[in-house]
């Protein structure tokens, strides 16, 4: 590979490093090319722009010229990234799940939102529901307060309804 090949390389890794929303680093030693190709086509459904195979020191000056330098500590070995453009829960989780089924591939840590995150950080992101679950429960939150207001402020109302609809009875019976 010559320099004007290798400048194109850090080029398109520091494109996709700020255009992604999270990073997820692994080594994929071990895989079948099977697995690999299972592996990226459920990274792509769980909403990862990409899953590559990167050369270390290439990924170490776009790291560098992308402001990410924060990643360069998980880079040891043979190295692939999930670049996340949208959330990082969905990768998080086919990751976290292919480490588990397959024990080649190895989760080394990351980038959100450039910090730097372990594995540990990776397992909890595996663990949150999506986002729009998550968007659901916290609207269901700030809703309940609102519906509490609501009924108590309508009590006295209804109860004035009702005691003038009984009076109305009590009138028509007499």
């Amino acid at each position: 590979m010559n320099k004007e090949e290798k400048a194109a390389r850090v080029g398109e890794l520091v494109e996709k490093m700020k255009s992604s929303s999270a990073m997820l680093v692994a080594d994929y030693r071990g895989l079948t090319v099977a697995q690999s190709r299972e592996l990226r086509q459920q990274l792509r459904q769980a909403g990862c722009a990409s899953f590559k195979v990167v050369k270390n020191t290439l990924t170490e000056r776009a790291a560098d010229a992308a402001g990410l330098a924060d990643v360069k500590q998980f880079l040891g070995g043979p190295t692939a990234i999930a670049f996340c453009e949208e959330e990082a829960v969905g990768p998080a989780k086919v990751l976290v799940r292919y480490a588990k089924e397959f024990k080649p591939l190895e989760l080394k840590g990351g980038v959100l939102d450039g910090a730097a995150i372990d594995i540990e950080k990776i397992k909890f992101l595996a663990s949150l529901p999506p986002v729009d679950v998550l968007q659901a429960q916290l609207l269901g939150v700030m809703m309940g307060p609102i519906r509490g207001l609501a009924t108590v402020c309508a009590g006295p109302i209804r109860g004035l309804v009702t005691a003038l609809a009984r009076i109305q009875e009590q009138k028509e019976a007499a």
